[in-house]
């Protein structure tokens, strides 16, 4: 958990160039990575998945894949945040090995669309949900969301300390609940086995299977989330490797084993069919007597909750890291005195995810931009195969496991889904590229201005 044993130190920069106090140990660097990551999609992705790919055997061999390509992401990645511990992680990672500009576009998309989409579309889960037993209207749904977003807003400026301490509770309870669930499918279910076969009647559609990734992958998102707060993080050369790898093995397991679990309960034409297959399965739990929508509408909340945490204590980090490296208006580089806090980073991200929350187009909108962030994962990947040539006395605590197959993979993976996205859904992918490039011509009028310095 938090190393709470030493002082918060002053603004003065450490051996890496941060100034964040670093307080995040081990167990609080892996509740930041699972609590994140487990949010909504595991609770609706499953059916969209089932309805695309049609058979049981495609369906959990798609689970495995999408599991297996996160992984090895994180194992990529690990090498460069245990190397480069510094805040905004993949923002800095980019930087480092590729210069200013990709580096300001990826933080240009954090900063237009991406965290504040996150925070709307995870808030707004959560207040839909909240209606299950409290009566919302629409309007409703959007103020409560809204007053979600600013709560956690306030408590991240107020404390790091606090927030990733309710991120340590969250995240247990979140994962025990996701656990018993499994487990009580499996012993007070009406299940079928039979549901599994057959298992590959008509082979696989290779289209319709990486179409098929793309929302799993989405459900897995939020992994790369805990090397933004890279620069916070106790012995980092140790803890960020070990969170990245050990975090993300334990979101696949139970991702599998709730797939299993809907799968055992629910036969998969009735599950394309469910876009709350969640609240299906669980009707499906004898020891739930019926209450089965109301468990699992409070766990998708409570899972919400932990997950728009997660969101707002990393990502304004991004924010920081580029106004810290003059890349960004400097006030937003600004460390609260009294909480030792990026206090205006989080302020804007807060604002900006409440704006997003009140404007329902907003919420259409964010559909468009899950792919967005996969090209700067590839740039991150691809920093591993730069560093290992242009730095090889770079210090690495740790070493890509399966270099260089492993980043290989990854960025095959990643190509292919873009590749497929252009194909498949032209309109949507061009527009998020559109609003990608359009930071272009903003890197170029701030790189000249009068006092904007070089990235350090």
């Amino acid at each position: 958990m938090i190393d709470v044993s030493k002082p918060a130190p002053g603004l003065e920069r450490d051996a890496w160039g941060e100034r964040l106090p670093r307080q995040l140990g081990l167990w609080s660097a892996v509740a930041v990575l699972v609590g994140t990551t487990i949010g909504s999609g595991i609770f609706r992705v499953p059916a969209g998945v089932a309805a695309r790919l049609g058979d049981p055997g495609p369906m959990m061999l798609a689970w495995v894949v999408g599991g297996l390509i996160t992984l090895f992401g994180a194992l990529t990645v690990a090498e460069l945040a245990a190397a480069l511990p510094r805040s905004g992680g993949i923002f800095a990672y980019i930087l480092e090995g590729f210069g200013p500009m990709p580096a300001f576009l990826y933080g240009w998309s954090e900063l237009v669309v991406v965290r504040a989409s996150a925070l709307g579309a995870i808030s707004t889960i959560f207040a839909e949900y909240l209606g299950y037993f409290v009566p919302l209207d629409a309007r409703g749904v959007q103020y409560v969301a809204a007053g979600l977003v600013a709560l956690i807003g306030l408590l991240n400026y107020l404390s790091t300390k606090a927030a990733s301490q309710v991120m340590n509770v969250t995240t247990i309870a979140k994962y025990g609940a996701l656990a018993m669930l499994v487990l009580l499918a499996f012993v007070a279910g009406r299940g079928d086995w039979g549901h599994f076969q057959p298992a590959f009647p008509r082979g696989i559609a290779l289209s319709a299977f990486t179409s098929a990734l793309i929302p799993i992958l989405w459900a897995y998102d939020g992994w790369s989330n805990l090397s933004f707060v890279g620069g916070e993080v106790s012995n980092p050369k140790r803890t960020l490797p070990l969170a990245l790898g050990f975090g993300v093995a334990a979101i696949m397991v139970i991702y599998l084993l709730l797939n299993v679990a809907y799968l055992y309960l629910v036969p998969l034409p009735e599950m394309a069919a469910a876009p709350l297959v969640a609240s299906l399965a669980a009707d499906r739990i004898t020891v739930f007597a019926g209450m089965g929508g109301a468990v699992v509408a409070g766990l998708v909340m409570l899972s919400c909750f932990g997950s728009c945490n997660g969101s707002m204590l990393t990502g304004p980090r991004v924010l920081y890291a580029m106004a810290d490296r003059g890349l960004l208006f400097k006030p937003l580089a600004r460390i609260s005195p009294r909480y030792a806090t990026p206090s205006t980073a989080i302020g804007l991200a807060t604002l900006l995810g409440v704006v997003y929350t009140l404007l329902n187009d907003f919420q259409q909108l964010a559909d468009k931009f899950v792919l967005g962030i996969w090209p700067f994962y590839a740039l991150a990947v691809a920093t591993v195969f730069v560093l290992r040539k242009r730095r090889p006395d770079l210090e690495r605590p740790y070493r890509t496991w399966g270099y260089p197959v492993v980043p290989l993979l990854f960025l095959l993976a990643s190509v292919g889904m873009v590749l497929n996205a252009l194909i498949t859904t032209p309109k949507d992918t061009g527009i998020t590229f559109a609003i990608i490039l359009a930071g272009l011509p903003v890197y170029f009028l701030w790189r000249r201005k009068p006092g904007a310095k070089q990235a350090a």
